[in-house]
């Protein structure tokens, strides 16, 4: 109808009038669990601690449904470094193909970020 109206005043070179405003809202998200973002235009924040190399696995799931990770990695840390490297090496490959982010915050934590999260430094 607003189309209709704004093609008319087109075509006669007026300027249209309308007779009252008429406007469609669109959602910041889909419905619930139907995309990344939940509907309401919440993030989730998990807070996991990755105690051996198998933990990738679920906290790569946490990404990939669109909620940011707040990864302590003291325990792998002190207990095989070279498997923490192997571990974070993975979660970076992965993270950088989904256009994600990945940041260190102190010594004994990652943040890492889905595609539709933005890291200022």
């Amino acid at each position: 109808m607003v189309l209709k109206r704004l093609r008319k005043s087109l075509r006669s070179g007026s300027q249209p009038v309308s007779e009252k405003e008429e406007y469609i809202e669109v959602g910041v998200g889909g419905a619930v669990g139907s995309g990344p973002i939940p509907s309401q235009g919440k993030i989730g924040i998990r807070i996991e601690n990755l105690a051996e190399f198998g933990d990738t696995e679920k906290v790569l799931r946490f990404l990939r449904e669109g909620s940011i990770v707040m990864l302590k990695i003291k325990t792998l840390k002190e207990k095989d470094l070279s498997e923490l490297k192997r571990a974070v090496e993975r979660l970076k490959r992965t993270i950088l193909a989904q256009n994600g982010d990945l940041v260190g915050v102190e010594q004994d934590w990652l943040l890492l970020c889905p595609e539709h999260v933005l890291v200022h430094r």
